[in-house]
């Protein structure tokens, strides 16, 4: 491939007070959406613009290892449902006593009322076996491809979209009802809808599983567990 001098450099000065602001609303104000969805479908234009925000996410050497498939199909839809509803009874078994009691009073997928599934999908050949910046960390196209989910997951709070990340199911059936092949990495099943409102905090925080860690006590200074000044 020959290379592309067609574009150039352009200012990097920051954006202006207002523009700055959305960005970090979209960033504090996004939520999981679980159970909020409307039945309304997305126009394409939006799904398109939302494709699109998740296909300017950085990948490691430009690999761009994403796929997206869109998922409308009721019975498909169904077929996946299935596949969480097994995997979540399995999930609760884990946990124990009153956690276990507060895990299966959870709301914690929205397959089956969200007009739109969109699976995220990451193919590690994409540019074959070396890539420049995975040749010392093999995860680094999945990582790539979770930059183009949380992307994605912005520009809907910012088109007042709803999305929920789906992840308890088995990798397997997911891979036999969209056809995805085994060599494939199934990396996200996002709900998308439009919704009413979004909670004020995190839902699992508003419903008591877990609160939100103090920054503070998360960052360190030139080495691990050293305080930051």
């Amino acid at each position: 491939m020959r290379p592309d001098h067609s574009g150039s450099l352009s200012g990097a000065a920051a954006f202006s007070n207002e523009e700055r602001d959305a960005v970090y609303r979209a960033i504090s104000t996004r939520r999981d959406v679980r159970s909020e969805f409307l039945p309304d479908a997305i126009p394409d234009d939006v799904v398109k613009r939302l494709l699109t925000a998740a296909h300017h996410a950085p990948s490691v050497g430009f690999m761009q290892p994403w796929n997206f498939i869109l998922v409308r199909d009721d019975k498909v839809k169904e077929a996946a449902w299935q596949a969480f509803n097994r995997a979540n009874r399995e999930a609760g078994e884990m946990f124990e006593g009153g956690r276990q009691q507060l895990y299966r009073s959870l709301k914690l997928e929205g397959i089956r009322t969200a007009p739109l599934s969109i699976c995220v999908t990451c193919d590690p050949d994409r540019c074959g076996d070396v890539v420049l910046g995975r040749t010392h960390n093999r995860r680094m196209d999945s990582y790539s491809t979770v930059c183009a989910v949380q992307n994605l997951w912005l520009a809907a709070r910012a088109e007042g979209v709803g999305v929920g990340w789906v992840s308890i199911f088995h990798e397997s059936d997911i891979k036999d009802i969209l056809g995805v092949p085994d060599r494939v990495e199934i990396v996200a099943w996002l709900c998308v809808g439009y919704v009413d409102r979004f909670y004020d905090q995190p839902e699992l925080a508003v419903k008591g599983w877990r609160q939100r860690l103090l920054l503070e006590e998360l960052v360190f200074t030139d080495r691990w567990d050293n305080p930051a000044d």
